[in-house]
C-alpha cells in the first residue's frame, strides 16, 4: 500500500510540472529554469540530509554512477523537455514523455536479469499507452498536429523522445548500479552533480541570462524544484529500487490523466467520454503490468514421494 501511495503522489507531482514548465519557460530560458529548478531542489534534500543525519557514504563504484544518472536522468531529460516544449503543446510533450515505460522494458530486458519482457507486461504497456492516446486525442487536432510536424514542432517532439530514451537508460542503469543506496542519497546526489553542470553550461550557452519577472514564474519554478525534483526524485528512487524500472516508469502514463483532471478543476474545461475510457485503459494497463506470476507448484507423484521416504 506505501508503495501505491508514493506512484500517486509522484503522479500528481510530476504530472503538473508540465503546466508549470510551459509558464515558467514562457519569462525565462530553458538552461537558466532548470538550472534555478535544481537549486531549490538541491537545497530541499541538503536540508533533510541534515535532518536526518544522513551520512554519505561515496565509493569509487557509487560516485561514477552518480554522476552517470546526474547527466542522463537529470540534467539532460530536464533540459530537453523544457526546450521541447517552448515549440510544441504540453499535451503532446505528455504523450512523448509516456514513451518511457516502451524504451525501459526493452532497455531492462537486455540489461537486467530480473526485468524480462513478459507478454502480460507488454500488454499492460500497449493497453495504457493506447489510453493516453485517447485521453488527449481531443488536444491534438488537425491543426495542432501539422504545426507540430513542421519546422521547430518536429525539433520539439524529437528533444522530448530523447529525454524519454535518456530517462529509460538512466532508470535501468539505477537499478543496476544504485540499488540499495538510500532514496535520499541517490536523490542529493544526483541532483548536485547535475545542477553543478548547469551552472556550469548556462552562463555559457545563455548569455545573458533572463531571469523571470512575475511571481508566478518564480512559483512555478519553486515547484519544480522543492516537489518537482527535491520530494520526486526521492519518491521515484525508493520505486526503483522497490519495484524496478519498468513498473516505476509507468507513472509517466499518470501524467496526461492529471493534466487533464487539473485543466476541468481550474480551467472549466469540459469533461467528456476520452477521460473515462482513456483514465480506465491506463489504470488497466498498470494493473496488468503490476500483477505477480503465481509461483508454479511441483506435483510429486506418490511413488515418488513413498521411494523418498
Amino acid at each position: 500500500m506505501k508503495q501505491w501511495t508514493v506512484f500517486g503522489l509522484l503522479g500528481l507531482v510530476w504530472g503538473s510540472s508540465f503546466l508549470w514548465i510551459k509558464i515558467a519557460v514562457a519569462e525565462t530560458g530553458p538552461l537558466t529554469l532548470v538550472a534555478f529548478r535544481l537549486l531549490f531542489g538541491l537545497i530541499g534534500l541538503v536540508l533533510i540530509m541534515l535532518a536526518r543525519r544522513e551520512k554519505i557514504a561515496l565509493s569509487r563504484r557509487t560516485l561514477p554512477a552518480f554522476a552517470f544518472m546526474g547527466v542522463f536522468n537529470t540534467a539532460v531529460p530536464f533540459v530537453l523537455i523544457t526546450w521541447g516544449e517552448q515549440h510544441i503543446a504540453s499535451s503532446l510533450a505528455a504523450i512523448l514523455n509516456a514513451t518511457v515505460p516502451l524504451f525501459t522494458i526493452v532497455l531492462a530486458h537486455f540489461w537486467l536479469t530480473d526485468e524480462k519482457i513478459t507478454l502480460p507486461k507488454l500488454a499492460g504497456l500497449l493497453v495504457g499507452f493506447v489510453g493516453i492516446i485517447v485521453l488527449v486525442s481531443r488536444d491534438l487536432a488537425p491543426e495542432v498536429l501539422r504545426d507540430a510536424l513542421a519546422g521547430a514542432g518536429l525539433w520539439g517532439q524529437a528533444a522530448v523522445l530523447v529525454a524519454s530514451v535518456s530517462y529509460a537508460v538512466a532508470a535501468t542503469f539505477s537499478r543496476r548500479h544504485l540499488r540499495g543506496q538510500p532514496p535520499v542519497l541517490q536523490a542529493g546526489m544526483v541532483l548536485l552533480i547535475a545542477d553543478a553542470l548547469m551552472w556550469v553550461v548556462t552562463p555559457a550557452v545563455e548569455r545573458p541570462m533572463n531571469f523571470p519577472d512575475t511571481g508566478l514564474a518564480w512559483f512555478a519554478i519553486l515547484w519544480l524544484g522543492v516537489l518537482g525534483s527535491c520530494a520526486a526524485y526521492m519518491m521515484f528512487f525508493y520505486l526503483i529500487n522497490a519495484w524496478g524500472p519498468t513498473r516505476a516508469s509507468m507513472v509517466t502514463y499518470v501524467f496526461p490523466v492529471v493534466g487533464l483532471v487539473l485543466g476541468i478543476l481550474f480551467l472549466h474545461e469540459p469533461a467528456d467520454w476520452r477521460l473515462v475510457v482513456g483514465a480506465l485503459l491506463i489504470v488497466g494497463g498498470i494493473g496488468v503490468v503490476n500483477v505477480k506470476p503465481r509461483p508454479k507448484t511441483v506435483v510429486v507423484p506418490q511413488a515418488a514421494a513413498r521411494a523418498g521416504d
